[in-house]
């Protein structure tokens, strides 16, 4: 038995020859022509030529698709740059510090068009302690804000938070911001350790507005800079 009938000759073997061997087809450039391909387009015969060809612009409809696709997200992200900035120049501008828990909600809810925002601070400075932002929060609450590690974005599961709303059975999706104690000394970027002394409530008849497995990278940014800001009222 020779040794080829042991070691018959494989499709990767042919295609390592091809590869290795680029001369080939210019030795023998009839085959070019010879060679029909199925194309995908209708299951016609096609040349090899036409079917790289065919390949090659698709792989070009693929990279003008990307391209479109980043150049929208480069767009929402310019939008959300400057909504961010809009929000926080409205905190800053914010003389009195009671006035703080209504300028930061009315904005969100115009600056990030949120249907619903609701906010609650507690441990809060005895001059602030009767104001409605930090009164009606049971401890259930303040355990299940001091839980989350993270944004919890879902859908409306009757939470208690959800009554802070002026129409919380139109809340369809949820999103739970806890607002961590900061000092003057604290970076940007709250640590996940430090108490949590707030929870800011967002909401949507649109249950896919807040969903699971969604980015809260926006959601966080917010929390943090709530965070900064709501310092005054300790």
């Amino acid at each position: 038995m020779s040794a080829f009938s042991m070691n018959p000759i494989t499709e990767a073997d042919i295609a390592s020859f091809l590869l290795n061997t680029p001369d080939f087809f210019e030795r023998h450039a009839e085959l070019l022509a010879a060679v029909r391909l199925t194309s995908p387009h209708g299951h016609r015969a096609v040349s090899l030529q036409e079917r790289q060809a065919e390949m090659l612009r698709e792989k070009i409809r693929a990279l003008e698709l990307r391209m479109m696709d980043m150049m929208r997200h480069g767009t929402e992200n310019e939008v959300l740059v400057e909504r961010m900035q809009r929000w926080t120049v409205a905190l800053l501008k914010t003389a009195d510090a009671r006035d703080l828990p209504h300028v930061m909600t009315e904005r969100i809810e115009r600056d990030f068009l949120v249907p619903q925002v609701a906010i609650k601070v507690w441990d809060v400075a005895e001059v602030y302690q009767d104001e409605p932002f930090a009164q009606g929060v049971s401890d259930a609450v303040k355990e299940l804000a001091a839980s989350l590690r993270a944004p919890y974005v879902g859908v409306n599961n009757q939470t208690e938070p959800l009554r802070w709303l002026a129409h919380p059975d139109a809340a369809q999706s949820m999103a739970l911001i806890p607002l961590r104690a900061t000092s003057e000394d604290d970076a940007l970027e709250m640590a996940a350790d430090a108490p949590v002394v707030g929870l800011l409530v967002l909401a949507s008849p649109d249950v896919q507005r807040y969903h699971e497995g969604m980015g809260t990278m926006l959601l966080e940014r917010l929390g943090d800079l709530a965070s900064a800001a709501l310092s005054h009222l300790r």
